[in-house]
């Protein structure tokens, strides 16, 4: 995931060379660095894995936030010590973060972990 630091924000975007979403990255990520597939939209992602508490996560794990008025519609992907790694918008693209950041910890909703 920290290799794609600076990438491009593209909506719907989840190849290297166009640009990445959120949940665009996260697939990129997972496929590209462990061969999983994990698919759809942030929303999809949170309902297809299994929440943790705080003091479970670990890097890796991802991290689902409100933004747009409904759960879980932006995810990130946990990198342990309180930040994360997401695509964040068009000006910014791929960044780091944290979470106890006051936009990021009044929208935060929770962690969760596709490993079993």
């Amino acid at each position: 995931a920290m290799a794609m630091l600076d990438r491009g924000y593209t909506y719907g975007g989840k190849k290297l060379h166009t640009g990445f979403d959120c949940s665009g990255l996260v697939s990129f990520v997972y496929k590209e660095s462990a061969g999983m597939s994990v698919r759809g939209n942030a929303e999809t992602m949170a309902r297809n894995t299994r929440a943790v508490s705080a003091s479970q996560a670990r890097p890796g794990d991802l991290v689902f936030f409100n933004t747009l008025g409904h759960s879980a519609s932006h995810v990130g992907i946990y990198i342990g010590s309180g930040k994360f790694i997401h695509a964040a918008n068009e000006k910014t693209g791929v960044r780091v973060e944290r979470l106890d950041h006051v936009y990021w910890s009044k929208r935060f909703e929770g962690y969760r972990t596709i490993f079993s």
